[in-house]
């Protein structure tokens, strides 16, 4: 496992941001469309692990193939470009601006939702036949998923809404330093086995991933859950986004740059 000292990472994760920033409109939606697909795929698989066997920790330690896959094949998860982008911003690379980032975020967003969309469709039509039967105990199980954590947050007002943004917090913390992770080794085995344990622990512990969500949740929608679009939006999706733009940037993005890049001046001899 070849690995990067932080000095070298945290300047290829700077450059990452800039090509993010420049990628045409084109690719960025393709990137952004398989990522979300196949993490959907992971996360269906996780719940079908998780349902037949009754064991929550073994679908939590198979979970990260999907993100592993998107990785390895240079895909876009909107998790991975709220930490990365702005860093280029940051750090006044040429061209980069404010229009720039939104541009990607928004462009990445729509992306991985239409990928995660096209995946929970899918599902859908496995788990009821085409729509000619009731949901399997798969089905149903990502319904009552849907229901917990949108009602079931709204039902504690206020403090529901905190508890949904934290974990939206601590959730990008993990998955953007999954992304770090994947920078700081040469080899595949090194990125493999960096980015598997942050990603592990995010699924294990329930923390609130937007695109993740995206399959969960009109998934649940299909299969019979018990929350309307609006319940999603609010109670999940948007403070959800927040939580994980704010977590990724701040706990990883901003920490490793400004120790690793921007470094305040050494202390003098006493």
């Amino acid at each position: 496992m070849a690995y990067l000292t932080p000095t070298e990472f945290v300047t290829k994760m700077v450059d990452a941001g800039e090509s993010k920033v420049f990628m045409s409109t084109r690719d960025t939606l393709i990137r952004a469309y398989m990522a979300g697909a196949i993490l959907a795929l992971a996360a269906a698989f996780a719940v079908t692990v998780t349902v037949q066997t009754g064991q929550p920790l073994l679908g939590a330690v198979l979970f990260p193939v999907g993100f592993c896959l998107l990785y390895l094949l240079g895909f876009d998860l909107l998790t991975g470009v709220f930490t990365l982008v702005p860093l280029a911003w940051l750090d006044k690379r040429p061209g980069v601006t404010l229009g720039g980032i939104l541009r990607n975020w928004t462009l990445v967003f729509f992306g991985n939702f239409a990928g995660a969309l096209t995946v929970a469709v899918m599902m859908a039509i496995i788990f009821t036949t085409g729509f000619t039967e009731a949901p399997n105990i798969v089905g149903q199980k990502l319904g009552t998923i849907g229901e917990s954590r949108t009602v079931g947050y709204a039902a504690h007002g206020a403090a529901g809404m905190l508890t949904l943004f934290i974990r939206g917090v601590l959730c990008n913390w993990m998955v953007s330093t999954g992304v770090v992770a994947a920078i700081l080794s040469t080899h595949v085995s090194g990125k493999i086995f960096a980015m598997w344990m942050p990603i592990m622990l995010f699924f294990y512990m329930g923390f609130e991933h937007s695109i993740v969500n995206m399959f969960l949740f009109p998934s649940g929608l299909m299969l019979g859950g018990n929350f309307s679009i609006y319940d999603y939006m609010v109670w999940n999706e948007i403070p959800t986004v927040i939580g994980n733009l704010v977590g990724g940037l701040s706990f990883v993005g901003l920490t490793l740059y400004s120790t690793h890049i921007k470094t305040a001046p050494k202390r003098s001899a006493i």
